[in-house]
């Protein structure tokens, strides 16, 4: 592993596992994040790209292509590539929000939203 791409998996896992109940764990032999066993995203074996799970990539491919990309291999499945080197650390962390938002349970969802809600009446 290269310097930048030990220094994008840093950046991804801070991003990462700052959100309630993710993991990393393995998948595919790379390091990947799961929130209860469900995939949010992993690093791809260049170490500098990364597949993230959203149902917004038309949206955001077609606002930066050359930042957010698929291949045909996950043409079929909601996942988008990310050059890490190109990517604004405030996308990249609201990308994770969202993959959250959809795959954590509900109970954890709650739980996380709760401190903010009495946070914002404060």
């Amino acid at each position: 592993m290269n310097l930048d791409a030990y220094t994008y998996l840093q950046q991804v896992r801070a991003i990462a596992l700052a959100l309630p109940g993710v993991t990393e764990a393995p998948c595919h032999g790379t390091p990947g994040f799961w929130v209860h066993k469900k995939l949010l995203g992993r690093i791809k074996e260049d170490g500098e790209t990364l597949a993230i799970r959203t149902q917004e990539r038309e949206k955001w491919m077609e606002a930066a292509p050359d930042i957010f990309f698929i291949t045909d291999h996950y043409q079929n499945y909601p996942m988008m590539l990310i050059h890490l080197a190109k990517v604004d650390q405030k996308d990249l962390a609201g990308l994770f929000l969202a993959a959250w938002k959809e795959r954590a349970p509900k109970k954890l969802q709650q739980a996380y939203e709760e401190p903010a809600k009495k946070q914002k009446k404060s």
